[in-house]
């Protein structure tokens, strides 16, 4: 095997991405299996999953998909899907934590139940299926290649943006708190925990700004680098932290944004003359 694709491979390791079967977290599963990796897919709808599955395993890549249905956004749900992947794999390398939701609405008018609802998947089931899961992970974990986590922020949790989705910001911060948390405190156990902190790409939760092409055009004229964020650049990003080449990144929350987390607009002296 040439060094750069041994440096890049995650041939062989076993994956979990929950919410895979759409957006980011398919882009995420596809650059698994195209690196060799077999990756499980789950998310609440499991006949979906399992028709990602079949697609992606057409594709004819040297890893292979497994589609299943998995709610992180209950502690029962959490625990069938830990029981779940406990019955399919003895290890698991990578866990990729991407199943999440949204609710947008005006301040004024913004829901208490929108609170538990999107803290519920975003944050709580994200911590107590990782917990749930270490075992898994400790398996898989060794001194020179240690077990993964990534978990999905947003560029959201880290600039204060808001767009009527009060509840979906607030559990983004979290996300990225708890991913150095657990960075800090799962790195003795030889596992490390990133996180992404995408900007705007192609998904349901982001249909209604950009799903049209004319729409994402737009959108994509508003950051830095000039367009939206695209497969490649979300599946480069997951071999680079699931294989050799990121084995010495932990605690990282890395901007997939184009540049959006560190555009401000603001000018101290430039306008002073």
């Amino acid at each position: 095997m040439a060094y750069l694709e041994r440096l890049f491979s995650v041939e062989g390791k076993t994956a979990l991405v929950t919410g895979g079967a759409t957006g980011i977290g398919r882009m995420a599963a596809t650059g698994l299996i195209e690196g060799g990796a077999r990756v499980l897919i789950a998310s609440r709808k499991g006949a979906d999953c399992a028709v990602v599955a079949d697609e992606l395993n057409a594709l004819g890549a040297p890893g292979r998909a497994e589609g299943f249905g998995g709610d992180v956004a209950t502690e029962e749900g959490v625990t069938a899907l830990a029981e779940e992947v406990r019955a399919r794999t003895d290890k698991l390398d990578i866990l990729i934590n991407n199943a999440g939701t949204s609710w947008g609405e005006p301040l004024e008018t913004f829901p208490y139940k929108a609170w538990t609802r999107v803290l519920n998947v975003n944050v709580t089931g994200l911590f107590h299926l990782t917990r749930d899961l270490l075992p898994l992970l400790e398996s898989a974990a060794s001194d020179d290649d240690p077990a993964r986590v990534i978990n999905l922020g947003s560029v959201m949790g880290s600039q204060p943006i808001a767009d009527g989705a009060y509840s979906y910001t607030a559990s983004k911060a979290a996300v990225h708190h708890l991913t150095r948390t657990l960075a800090s405190e799962l790195a003795a156990r030889r596992i490390t925990v990133n996180a992404f902190a995408p900007g705007p790409f192609q998904s349901k939760m982001t249909a209604f700004a950009i799903g049209k092409e004319d729409a994402a055009l737009k959108v994509g004229r508003g950051v830095p680098i000039g367009r939206i964020g695209s497969p490649d650049d979300i599946a480069g990003a997951t071999l680079y932290l699931c294989s050799r080449a990121g084995a010495y990144v932990t605690g990282a929350i890395l901007p997939l944004d184009g540049g959006q987390s560190v555009q401000h607009g603001v000018s101290l002296f430039k306008e002073a003359d």
